[in-house]
């Protein structure tokens, strides 16, 4: 009888239900329900409708019920950083904001008036975005302090919705590490931090490690739903978990989780909080096994996405791709410059930064989008050499894993810019590594390697040879 696990995999576009099980050995995916996700203006700020949301991850559970595939443990991933502040009735206080709200702004200097960003760094190990829970705490604490006077919990999204089918609280590892307040050492929150800034101690919640059972369905859940579930931990940040998915039993490979933002690094045994990194701007967020990510956060395909709205015609990525590739145009964008985090015009965003740096303007969408595929791929070769200087190491693969393993242009790209060969897929990296934890629970896999070696078995990869493309970048 097949055993079912079920990964509901939540993006800041779109979530998506799939149903995992082990068939000869390789690992068969279906996906049975999908539904959007975005952020939405409330009153001038941009938050998440977590309502919303609960509702779909209940209906792709119903799809389950319907189609008589009952999973027989499932995990839920999201975004990091972002969280719901609980009361003491356990019901939310205020706005659940999303992480491109502007209300961090100049919250890193409140921030650092307690603490330097060296030491900041040299006691996380987590590179500075303005969006990091520290400083979305920061303005909690700045614009709305009743806010924290009411918490009696913090739990960031995912572990909501864990709270909202078991009734249990817990804060996975990898996603509270994001928030800036997890010592790398002892892996726990760093409490005289947490003091030091004025956030409650009391409002964070015990850390649990992926794998780790939740609890069942809530007899509540249970009637609404039709069955009971465990629920199990993966890395609820959905990095976390496409990095468990790496086709590689290389420990230390070089990896790009490519989607909305492009997670560019490899995976460390023990943090680097040193200042040479911290100037990199490189981070130590958390992992499976505890291992670090060593990565730097890129914008990514997120400028594509933007730019596609912005079309008067509905274009596929796959044609926006094929017309960008017929451009010539040789400028290049900084991807990580703030202007590009949440403009209302992407297009025009590009266009002013040119004209800023005295390049030339793009003329058309497929102007704009070369700029854009040639700018990423210009960020992750610069990355790379950052990387090599930190550890030491010389990287010839890439793994691209998530939505932009099918971005075969940008693969194209990194392969030319980086001299690397590239290794694309699997596409749906984030749900399979979320599986991959859960039948790890349940002692379908003996280890991570062997997790990782059935990806590799079970999915096809696209390779770029960098020597079919061009040479490498300088």
């Amino acid at each position: 009888m097949k055993k079912y696990f079920l990964a509901v995999d939540i993006g800041a576009s779109s979530g998506r239900h799939i149903l995992g099980t082990l068939e000869n050995g390789k690992l068969k995916l279906d996906e049975i329900y999908r539904f959007p996700n975005g952020m939405e203006n409330e009153d001038g700020s941009l938050c998440w409708n977590t309502d919303a949301l609960f509702y779909e991850i209940k209906q792709g559970l119903k799809k389950c019920r319907d189609l008589g595939k009952i999973p027989v443990c499932m995990g839920i991933d999201t975004w990091a950083v972002d969280y719901v502040l609980l009361d003491e009735h356990d019901c939310p206080i205020g706005k659940p904001y999303g992480y491109r709200d502007s209300r961090t702004q100049g919250m890193d200097t409140k921030v650092y008036e307690e603490i330097s960003l060296k030491e900041l760094y040299q006691k996380t190990g987590i590179q500075k975005q303005i969006f990091n829970t520290i400083y979305q705490l920061t303005a909690d604490k700045e614009k709305e302090p009743e806010r924290l006077d009411q918490a009696k919990s913090l739990l960031m999204i995912p572990d909501y919705f864990n709270f909202l089918l078991t009734g249990v609280k817990k804060t996975e590892y990898t996603n509270a590490t994001t928030t800036q307040l997890v010592d790398p050492e002892t892996k726990d929150w760093d409490y005289p931090l947490i003091k030091r800034l004025g956030f409650p101690e009391g409002i964070f919640q015990e850390i649990a490690v992926p794998g780790t059972f939740v609890g069942n369905f809530t007899k509540e859940i249970q009637k609404e739903i039709g069955f009971n579930c465990q629920v199990v931990l993966p890395a609820t940040h959905d990095t976390g978990s496409a990095v468990a998915a790496i086709p590689t039993e290389d420990d230390q490979a070089l990896y790009i989780s490519s989607g909305t933002w492009s997670l560019m690094g490899t995976e460390l045994k023990k943090a680097d909080c040193s200042l040479e990194s911290m100037k990199a701007n490189l981070t130590n967020e958390g992992g499976v096994d505890f291992r670090f990510r060593y990565l730097k956060n890129i914008m990514g395909l997120w400028m594509i996405q933007s730019v596609k709205k912005e079309f008067d015609t509905e274009y596929s990525f796959s044609y926006l791709c094929e017309m960008a590739s017929k451009q010539t145009i040789p400028s290049i964008v900084d991807c990580n410059d703030e202007s590009f985090l949440a403009p209302d015009s992407m297009i025009k965003a590009v266009k002013d930064y040119c004209i800023k740096t005295s390049q030339q303007v793009p003329k058309s969408e497929w102007e704009t989008a070369a700029v854009i595929y040639h700018s990423l791929a210009e960020c992750y070769a610069k990355t790379i050499r950052e990387i090599e200087s930190l550890t030491g190491k010389t990287y010839e693969k890439i793994y691209v894993v998530g939505g932009g393993a099918n971005a075969g242009y940008l693969n194209e790209l990194t392969a030319k810019y980086t001299g690397c060969t590239v290794y694309a897929g699997p596409s749906e990296a984030t749900a399979i590594g979320s599986l991959l934890l859960q039948m790890r629970y349940a002692g379908c896999f003996k280890d991570l390697k062997e997790a990782r070696n059935c990806v590799a078995q079970s999915f096809e990869i696209e390779i770029y040879e960098p020597e079919n493309i061009g040479g490498k970048a300088s």
